[in-house]
């Protein structure tokens, strides 16, 4: 028996950038839902309990690293591994999301066959619980 497709759901309010990643991870087999601002990030993730969520850190409405902290301090939904996708490349930034919770942390730009690998990994290890930031 096939096993089922994983769900990703992809946070971010750049158009263009949600265009091009829902239909690459289509492409490679993947289900997408997609929010466009951080309150209706947690609402789906919350709602739809994805395989993984994609997490733009500057959102309208709730940023990222809230979003992230509130999924991850509850126990229905912090096996969810999280991958933060960001244009703030920082030390800081990256320890921001380690606080938060995150499971990985990438910065814009990045390069498709990266964000894949990440992806991949991520949905590998989140069985085993090892995190990656």
């Amino acid at each position: 028996m096939a096993e089922p497709r994983k769900t990703i759901l992809l946070v971010d309010d750049e158009e263009d950038l949600v265009l091009a990643l829902n239909a690459r991870l289509k492409n490679i087999g993947y289900e997408v839902l997609v929010a466009r601002d951080g309150l209706e990030a947690l609402r789906q993730g919350r709602s739809q309990n994805p395989d993984l969520i994609i997490l733009d850190i500057m959102l309208p409405k709730m940023d990222g690293y809230k979003v992230c902290r509130l999924l991850k301090s509850d126990k229905r939904y912090s096996p969810i591994p999280i991958l933060l996708l960001s244009a703030r490349g920082q030390d800081r930034d990256r320890d921001l999301g380690k606080k938060a919770g995150a499971d990985d942390y990438l910065v814009k730009p990045f390069k498709s066959e990266d964000l894949v690998s990440r992806i991949k990994k991520l949905l590998k290890k989140s069985k085993t619980g090892v995190k990656h930031v």
